[in-house]
């Protein structure tokens, strides 16, 4: 299959016109681009949309890629009901990658004092963040103790010609990498990179084993090997198919101030681990896109890490939970800090049982409800049924007190503490509980069907 973006979008404007937006007026890098992907949003609607003419570049902007399950199944080839069980399912499919001699990002490199930052068409997204941000530069990096590589998004805040601030918020493998380059008095090179087909970003998300490079994980997904290429100036292969390529390293025992910035949580966040990186070259396509994921709630920003932990969730279930029926991971939660998990209860204590499993799959997750398979965990008022109508305070509640939390949650200490709770909203296995109402299925087919025809 194809593995990079142009080929994605040319593919998914045929299968589904009107959801590719080209913008032919020409836009400002403060605020504009925004301000378009959140004026869609109102409407309802999350379609890529391509700026043709960004005011003082030459370098057309791409956003929303990732904002729509609809464009996730898409890239997948699955329909939307099905997307995060295959997702669940090709993440443990890991093929490994192949090398490839001469990348299309090779045709141009900027290095030395020609390096300039300044000539990329970097956004600032919000009034009130503390400058212009990179934010879909997927980071490559190489742990400095085991040679196993990692992809993962950090925001990256423009300083000067050469040098930005970045936050390692999420404390995962990059930031251990980092710490551990840094324990030797070393940088840890790295590579962001500009400009991806969606199942490379929404592999770089996934939590294979330590040993596993997300690169094998992004072949599972593709179902065919990532073709991936050197760097021009560091000892890293990145994916052969990218826009923009931004090499350097961040360094060790540097920190600065970085942010506010509007984060997923829908809050100005001033807190971050303010590492340094400095970009030591840069290397274009030729006529490249530059790639935005827009900020703060935006579908751009949370749609995918929602889908991942789905399907985390659903992985580290269905190991010890027989019967798991569903798993949601919901925007309104910021796609980051509430699950929604279904069951068909086979056995006593069965809910108690997924709630620790659940919270501990990813330390954002901070509320967890679990329900019964007659609950649809896609539907938020169904959940919040089941909650009012099966839930007591006293016996189906669980709280985690002092857990390790997310940095952005505006709601947990400095240090990214934070309490944990999880709910049981399923019926008493194996006692007596109030009939649900339901409709007989026939007659249901029949309203549909006259419903249906009375509105055409």
């Amino acid at each position: 299959m194809s593995q990079d973006l142009r080929s994605f979008v040319a593919a998914y404007d045929k299968a589904h016109p009107g959801e590719v937006v080209r913008i032919a007026e020409p836009v400002g890098i403060e605020y504009d681009v925004m301000a378009l992907v959140l004026e869609y949003e109102r409407r309802r609607r999350s379609p890529i949309v391509v700026f043709e003419q960004v005011k003082g570049y030459d370098i057309p902007i791409v956003a929303n890629v990732v904002a729509s399950r609809r464009a996730l199944a898409f890239a997948l080839g699955v329909p939307q009901n099905r997307l995060a069980a295959e997702y669940a399912r090709r993440i443990k499919e890991r093929i490994k990658p192949v090398v490839v001699p001469d990348p299309p990002f090779r045709h141009r490199r900027l290095s030395g004092d020609a390096v300039d930052l300044g000539a990329l068409p970097i956004p600032v997204y919000f009034p009130g963040d503390a400058g212009r941000y990179l934010t879909a530069g997927m980071v490559v990096a190489r742990d400095p103790d085991t040679g196993v590589e990692t992809e993962g998004y950090h925001r990256f805040q423009v300083k000067g010609r050469n040098r930005m601030g970045v936050s390692l918020h999420s404390r995962r493998r990059m930031f251990e990498y980092q710490r551990r380059a840094e324990a030797k008095n070393q940088p840890l090179p790295c590579a962001i990179v500009l400009g991806l087909h969606p199942l490379i970003s929404m592999g770089s998300l996934a939590y294979p084993p330590p040993d596993v490079g997300k690169f094998e994980v992004v072949g599972g997904l593709l179902g065919e090997s990532l073709e991936i290429a050197p760097c021009t100036t560091l000892d890293l292969h990145v994916p052969a198919s990218a826009e923009i390529v931004i090499e350097g390293e961040i360094l060790p025992n540097a920190r600065e101030p970085e942010g506010p910035f509007g984060e997923f949580t829908g809050y100005f966040s001033r807190r971050s681990t303010e590492h340094v990186f400095v970009a030591q070259a840069i290397a274009l396509r030729e006529r490249p896109w530059f790639q935005s994921i827009g900020s703060g709630r935006a579908g751009d920003h949370i749609t995918t890490p929602g889908l991942v932990r789905e399907a985390e969730i659903t992985n580290a279930l269905t190991r010890v939970i027989p019967n798991v029926t569903g798993v949601h991971v919901p925007l309104s939660g910021t796609s980051s800090f509430i699950a929604y998990v279904s069951i068909k209860q086979s056995r006593p204590g069965e809910a108690k049982q997924a709630i620790p499993i659940v919270l501990g799959v990813d330390h954002y997750l901070k509320l967890v409800i679990v329900v019964d398979d007659d609950i649809d965990v896609f539907d938020e008022s169904d959940v919040l049924w089941a909650v009012a109508t099966r839930m007591q305070a006293d016996r189906d509640l669980v709280i985690i007190s002092g857990s390790l939390g997310a940095l952005l949650d505006p709601s947990a200490d400095e240090r990214g503490v934070t309490a944990k709770l999880g709910i049981d909203a399923t019926r008493p296995f194996g006692q007596p509980f109030g009939e649900k109402l339901v409709m007989a299925p026939d007659r249901m087919a029949w309203a549909r069907a006259l419903v249906d025809k009375l509105s055409s």
